[in-house]
């Protein structure tokens, strides 16, 4: 897991890793705003919001991502079974790839992937969220921000570890990769993925702006 080669015929084959984080980056917007507003429709996407002004009254003071999306969460897919959000985040996927991906984005992605680089998607969303768009483009690995469950495995409105933002993005490839990580390139699209960009040999900050 520490090590970014493999091994064929006896020899380390090195492979490029190359990390993209999702929204913003390979997408147009917020993948998981996206999500939770097909899923619970207009009325219900305001009248939850209305619900969560004291969450967002405290982000105004806290500046904590991490505590919003947890209180987004609780309000919109609290209790909700594991199978039925999987479920939601394929048909989701299925039916909004192609107007969510950026189409640099993608050639960039392609173009790493002739080279034999390792693909990382690094991303804020819930895994759950973004696991079917990470499948459908082949990446490598899919690391993002993990929900919480309770015992009849429905969503606790939690988090399940910090959120992945900042830091916890090198963080969680140097729980992969190796403490001494190191990125043959990095793209992302805001401050959140500065550090992340800090680690890359290249490094790509607002690259893509293609739209679908």
């Amino acid at each position: 897991m520490g090590d970014a080669g493999d091994l064929r015929q006896g020899e380390s084959v090195y492979r490029p890793i190359v990390a993209f984080d999702f929204d913003g980056t390979l997408t147009v917007r917020d993948s998981f705003t996206a999500f939770l507003q097909w899923r619970v429709g207009p009325a219900a996407w305001w009248a939850g919001w209305a619900r969560l002004a004291p969450a967002l009254a405290r982000y105004v003071r806290d500046r904590d991502r991490g505590r919003l999306k947890a209180a987004a969460i609780g309000v919109f897919l609290g209790g909700t079974p594991r199978v039925e959000i999987e479920d939601a985040a394929r048909r989701f996927a299925e039916g909004h790839a192609r107007r969510l991906l950026r189409p640099d984005a993608l050639r960039a992605w392609a173009r790493w992937r002739e080279q034999g680089a390792r693909l990382v998607i690094v991303t804020a969303s819930p895994e759950e969220i973004v696991q079917p768009f990470a499948r459908g483009l082949g990446a490598d690995l899919l690391i993002a921000t993990r929900l919480a469950y309770d015992d009849r495995d429905r969503l606790t409105g939690r988090l399940d570890g910090l959120n992945c933002r900042g830091p916890e993005k090198v963080r969680r490839l140097q729980a992969e990769f190796g403490d001494d990580v190191h990125l043959d390139a990095a793209y992302g699209d805001s401050d959140g993925d500065r550090e992340m960009l800090a680690i890359a040999e290249e490094r790509g900050l607002k690259v893509f702006q293609g739209t679908p």
